[in-house]
Formats: structure tokens, sequence, C-alpha cells
């Protein structure tokens, strides 16, 4: 059925809101779902993760594994692209949880809310950018010998994000263009390696190797426990697609847009996964020596096993190229929720963070923020040998318990839930559901032990992670915030006594 149009400009729903239109309008519906689909990016979490999975179920798993997380994380996406419609702000999941739960509580499951979502997406900047460090200190030691050590990829990986940042500071509408051209990027990229690697290859793996054949070289008895680690390989894939949320006060047609954007990059991302998986998987020669290729990343063994050395480089290069596209789609969505965070006072030194250039009119310094914090996470690498795993399982958790919150919260609203101009109709509360049980398993599950035995150098250290932020944060709301943070009167009330319910008929997927 078509969406009905609603009456309000972009702007006069963000003022609503409760907010005055401060950042530039510029992007399109399709530019907006650009950025979750770059975040996203298939050619980043599916091959920075082959090797975890490698061991944690094999091929078996990484293939079946994908199909089942990208069928969830729909689930989750469709629940939250709900919510997005009706609250179209860069403020995003922290004020949807707001303006849904229990007035007396309304505060608290905010700033909560906000923090999980600041970790994950810190997180998913640090993950995302050490991946494409890992990927190019791979191709430098194949081109020049630049040796794959944990010093020179630490060294990459702070390059890359100074990268990011000059980019998301100097070269604003150059990123606008970039993610655009990113999308394009990681489908012919896909397409391109898939293709190189069923023509090009004189031997390929068995239907019943790809599909069928479990691995378990954790340490771990349980089968069982290990099939259900392996899922970290798609879930942490499968993050960061709040983006489109979050760029909604800089999206026309935010309402619409924004949610569209959300569900299109799962989708399309489930999809162009399962055919990159499966089609690596196929082409590898030799299991042992692409487990324990010298470079450091078993994808680019594939790819020289399978191509030679010229063409293994040649994608290796394509590979690299998406991931560099997906870290500064990263920290773009990342600074804009640091800048919506701050500007409700409730990062330390907000009044800095949500600065706006006035030439750009971006959040340029909430963006070193991000850049910062990303560093910071990754330098336990140095000391760390699973730290790449812990980053991965830190990112998953912090998001998914940001997505899950306003799921839930609208779940409890039932009928008093006031839609947008997108919504799910009468599915809406069954896919809530599964959204929810979904989250609950897999936060649960990407804090347990990865190997077994566990030493201080391969423990999984996302539970302490995420401990001390929300330690921290608890101890400010304690002390301080639950005075002061979000206690300003936002119109809700008004506008909702003189405006209809925008439409009563399901929306479009």
């Amino acid at each position: 059925m078509p969406l009905e149009a609603d009456h309000l400009s972009d702007e006069e729903r963000l003022a609503e809101l409760g907010y005055t239109q401060v950042l530039a309008r510029r992007m399109s519906g399709f530019s907006n779902f650009a950025v979750s689909f770059t975040i996203i990016s298939i050619l980043s979490g599916c091959l920075t993760l082959y090797g975890f999975g490698m061991t944690t179920g094999g091929p078996a798993m990484l293939t079946w594994g994908w199909v089942l997380v990208g069928a969830m994380t729909l689930f989750v996406g469709l629940a939250m692209a709900e919510v997005c419609s009706s609250y179209p702000t860069s403020a995003g999941l922290y004020f949807w949880a707001k303006e849904m739960a229990p007035q007396k509580s309304a505060a608290a499951w905010a700033w909560f809310t906000g923090w999980f979502n600041v970790l994950g997406q810190v997180a998913v900047t640090a993950g995302v950018d050490f991946g494409a460090a890992t990927f190019l200190n791979a191709y430098l030691d194949l081109q020049w010998s630049f040796a794959t050590t944990p010093q020179h990829t630490m060294m990459l990986f702070a390059g890359i994000l100074l990268l990011h940042g000059a980019l998301n500071t100097f070269g604003v509408r150059m990123v606008a263009v970039l993610n655009s051209v990113s999308v394009w990027w990681h489908v012919g990229g896909v397409l391109l390696i898939v293709g190189a690697l069923a023509l090009v290859p004189s031997h390929h793996q068995s239907v019943g190797f790809v599909f069928g054949h479990f691995v378990n070289g954790t340490g771990f008895q349980s089968s069982f426990y290990v099939g259900l680690l392996s899922l970290l390989v798609a879930q942490y894939t499968f993050t960061g697609y709040d983006a489109s949320a979050h760029m909604t006060e800089e999206t026309n047609d935010a309402a619409v847009s924004g949610p569209r954007g959300i569900v299109r990059s799962i989708w399309l991302s489930w999809i162009a996964g399962f055919v990159l998986i499966v089609g690596l998987t196929f082409a590898i020669q030799d299991w042992d020596s692409t487990l324990s290729t010298t470079t450091g990343v078993p994808p680019a063994q594939v790819f020289i096993d399978a191509l030679g050395m010229t063409g293994g480089k040649l994608l290796l290069l394509v590979v690299i190229g998406a991931q560099l596209f997906c870290g500064m789609a990263s920290v773009t969505a990342n600074s804009r929720m640091i800048y919506a965070f701050s500007r409700d006072g409730a990062l330390p030194f907000s009044k800095v963070w949500h600065q706006i250039n006035p030439k750009t009119r971006t959040p340029t310094k909430a963006v070193w923020l991000a850049v910062g914090g990303a560093l910071a996470l990754g330098l336990p690498d140095l000391i760390n040998a699973t730290a790449y795993a812990a980053v991965t399982s830190i990112a998953t958790i912090g998001l998914y318990i940001a997505y899950v919150i306003p799921t839930f919260l609208r779940l409890r609203q039932g009928d008093n839930f006031h839609r947008g101009p997108w919504h799910l109709g009468r599915y809406s509360r069954p896919i809530g559901v599964v959204a929810v049980a979904w989250v609950v398993l897999i936060t649960v599950l990407f804090m347990l032990p990865q190997v077994n035995p566990i030493t201080a150098k391969n423990f999984n250290y996302a539970p302490v992670a995420v401990a001390i932020v929300v330690g921290f944060a608890a101890l400010w709301w304690l002390v301080s915030a639950r005075h002061w943070f979000l206690k300003r009167e936002h119109p809700r009330n008004q506008r909702l006594a003189g405006r209809a319910e925008l439409t009563t008929q399901s929306a479009r997927w």
C-alpha cells in the first residue's frame, strides 16, 4: 500500500520533537541508505572475522550462521525502522527510549540507551578500521615485505583513523559522494571477487564441505556452544545500520527515508554477504595453509592460492578499499551520535563535543572524539591475541542493547504507540517480540569465553569493557545526571493532541 504524505516538513517535524534544525539537510534517501550499507560492509565484517569463523564452526557455521543471523537481524531492523519513522532525529535510539518510556523513568531509559549506543558506535569504528589495518598490513607485507606485526598493524590503524577524521573534518561534501560510490564499490567488489573465485581456479571444494563441514578449533568440547560462538562473524557484520537514524537530521523526507535506509541496508547485505561467504569458501584450496597463513589474513591466502599472487593482491585491494569506505562512514555516524548525546549534556565536556563547525555545519570536534575513543579500544591488541574478537563483541553487545531497548518500550506501549508514515501494521508486535528475544540471546553469548583454556592473552575482555562503561554511566547517573538529564520540556504532548495518526495502513517494506 502507498504511504500517506505527512503534512509536516522535515524542519517542522524536528521542531516538534524539541530540536532546532542546525545540521545541513542535504542527503537524499539513497545517500541515507548508503551510509548504513557502507557501515554494514560485508567486505569488512565478513572477511575480517572469516579466520575466527574457520575455527569456530568452520564452513557449515559460516554459511548457515549467516542465513540465521541475517534473518534475525532483519526482525531487529524492521522494529527499529518503525520507531525511527515516528522520531526522525540524530539523537536516535536514546531519544526514542525517552519518548516511549514511562514518564518517571524516561530519562533513565534514555541515559543508558545512549551510553550503550556510544559504546557500540565507538567499538564499531575501532573494529572496522582495525580490520582495514590488518588487511592493509597483509598487502604491504606481500608487496614490500612490511611485516605483519602487532606494532605495524597498530601504526596503520592510527593512520587510517587520522585519515577518516580528516575526511570528516575537511572533506564533508566528499564524504557524502564517497558514501554513494561505496554502495557500487561493495556490490561490484562482491561480483568481481565471487566471479574470479568461481571461474579461475581449477579446483573447488564440494557442496558438502561448504554447507556441512564443521570445525572446532577453540578447545571447547561442546559443538553446540562453538556453533553459537560462530554467530559473531555474521552478527558483528550486521551492525551500524542505526546510522540511517543518526543521519535523519541531514536527510530529506527523513520519516520515510530513514526507516527505508535501515531495512534496505540489511536485506541487501544479507543477500550479497551470503554470495560472498559461499564463493570464498568454495575457493579454499588448502584448509590448513589458509588457516595458518603468514599474512595473518585467511581470505588473502584464499585469493592468492586461487588466483596467483597478482590476482590475489588485486582482490585484496578491492577489499581494503571497501573497508576504508566503511570506516569513513562509521566515523560520520559515530560523530552524529556523539553530537546528539552531548547536545543533551550526557558526555563529559559536552559543550565541546556538540559544537558545530560554521563553515561545514558538521560536528567536527565530535569526529575527533570518535577517532580517539576508537584508538583507545584498539590498543589492547598489542598485548592480547584475541583483542580484535573482543572489540567486535563489544560493538555487537553495545549496539544491540541500544537497538532493542526502544523496541521493548514500543512493545510495552502497544496501541498507544503513535506511528509514523512508515510502520509494520499488524506485524509490529510479533516482529518486536522476536527481535527482543534474539538480542537477549546474543548479548549473553558474546560475553562468554571464546577460547579454551582461558589465559591472559586470549581472555575475552568484552565484559570488562562493557562493565566499565556501564559502571561509569550508572555512577554519573546516581550522583548527578538524574537531576538534570532531559528535564527540559518537549512539546510532545501538545503535538499529539492536535495531530491525527499519520496512517493506519501497512507501510511498504
